[in-house]
């Protein structure tokens, strides 16, 4: 079907080429075309619907070869062709395929604005292969977002909870929640437990990432992140390293996930070549694509 409306929109774009004045003759060519479709196949070739195939191959016949493969749905294409950045449309595009997300779950990670979130945290070539690879995961900082959006979990931006509260709406959301982390996440347990010293720890949330092949230990916070935070991760990413991990495993991960955090504070505590400890903000509230996009522009200004 989806070749069928590239085909289709191919025409009439070769045919309003034909055309002396290509606006009102367009018009009239899509006014007629409708008509001997709806005729001849029945409903779904509305003037409106022959509009968006036009508009479809406009777009992609500069990006697709004919003997590229379409690979989503036409209504994959149809939320796709409204984003006009190209490079946001050609990551979104690459992530939808490699990922199988469907429309529900494409919406939902462009309202959460992910392109931003990742571009805000890549220098400019890195951004550039976006578009062309999608989310590409090699290190550990590959796949740290800052914020992370947890609008799924139902809690109300100022709303009054514990982190124990925070965690069970996690659990209950955990499909979401593996969404929203990205690339390669499993998921191991919640309030894992471990000993030394006749003492006992718990980490709040425990997973694997199969693409870095290593433990990601996540601690939540509801407050603003402090030193004693980033050293009490420290603790716990020492203790995997030592005594849990294999091997042939990579060094372990530790997130603080938490509200607000001083930058300031983190870059101080942690080491300066420091690829295992991250801080990052959550959000409960889908964020504004102005602010997103405001934040970008900043960047590139400094």
């Amino acid at each position: 079907m989806v070749y069928t409306y590239f085909e289709i929109g191919r025409m009439i774009v070769e045919e309003e080429q034909n055309g002396k004045e290509r606006a009102e003759y367009g018009k009239q060519i899509l006014k007629e075309l409708s008509k001997r479709l709806n005729a001849e196949f029945g409903k779904g070739f509305s003037q409106r619907n022959l509009e968006q195939m036009r508009q479809f191959y406009l777009i992609y016949s500069k990006t697709q070869t004919l003997s590229a493969e379409f690979n989503l749905s036409w209504s994959h294409y149809l939320k796709l062709m409204r984003i006009d950045n190209e490079e946001e449309r050609g990551y979104y595009q690459i992530e939808a395929y490699e990922n199988s997300w469907s429309l529900r779950e494409l919406q939902r990670q462009f309202d959460s604005g992910l392109y931003e979130r990742l571009v805000l945290s890549r220098d400019k070539k890195a951004v550039k292969e976006l578009s062309k690879k999608g989310q590409v995961i090699e290190k550990p900082k590959d796949t740290i977002k800052d914020p992370y959006i947890l609008e799924f979990i139902g809690l109300p931006e100022n709303s009054q909870y514990s982190e124990t509260e925070l965690e069970q709406k996690i659990i209950d959301k955990l499909e979401h929640f593996l969404l929203e982390l990205g690339k390669g996440y499993a998921f191991i347990g919640r309030q894992v437990r471990f000993t030394f010293d006749e003492r006992h720890f718990r980490v709040d949330l425990v997973f694997y990432n199969r693409l870095l092949q290593c433990f990601v230990l996540i601690d939540l916070k509801i407050g603003e992140i402090n030193h004693q935070d980033l050293g009490q991760m420290q603790m716990y990413v020492n203790y995997y390293d030592r005594f849990v991990k294999l091997d042939t495993e990579n060094k372990t991960i530790g997130i603080v996930l938490c509200k607000d955090k001083n930058d300031t504070v983190v870059e101080i505590t942690l080491p300066e070549n420091n690829e295992q400890i991250f801080a990052s903000k959550y959000q409960t509230v889908l964020p504004s694509k102005k602010e997103l996009k405001q934040l970008i522009e900043n960047k590139e200004d400094e």
